[in-house]
């Protein structure tokens, strides 16, 4: 099947941890960084996700946020911290490109929010997804 969905980060099952109707699931990303994604049990059991499953961490590029320093005081979990390698802008939003350990992400943000962090290839910085706008694929 194809995605539209650009951002694809293989990765393994380190833990699947399960509640009445919603489940987290904790993967261990191909460049060593831990990410958690939540869903529901029914496709925990759909997949048959289970620790040491081989899996596809699959997030729209609408869902990662930039952040150029420090991030302290929200509730996002997953962040990954990353390098710039590209940026393209039109006039309303931009498009950016970040490399991470294992793989690459792209983010989708305002021009402005692109001019008002000041990023351009070289930059660093933490890509932050919040664990509910995470898929998983089986691998």
């Amino acid at each position: 099947m194809s995605l539209s969905i650009r951002n694809r980060i293989p990765g393994t099952v380190t833990a699947v941890t399960r509640g009445e109707a919603m489940a987290l699931v904790k993967v261990r990303l191909a460049g060593g960084q831990d990410i958690t994604a939540a869903f529901t049990t029914d496709a925990v059991e759909e997949l048959g996700l289970a620790e040491g499953s081989a899996v596809e961490s699959l997030v729209k590029s609408t869902e990662v946020s930039l952040a150029t320093g420090p991030v302290e005081g929200v509730s996002i979990r997953n962040r990954i911290p990353g390098t710039v390698t590209g940026v393209t802008t039109g006039g309303a939003m931009g498009s950016v490109k970040v490399s991470v350990e294992g793989g690459e992400l792209t983010s989708a943000i305002t021009k402005d929010a692109v001019e008002a962090l000041g990023l351009a290839a070289g930059t660093s910085v933490v890509a932050l997804v919040k664990s509910t706008e995470i898929s998983l694929a089986a691998a």
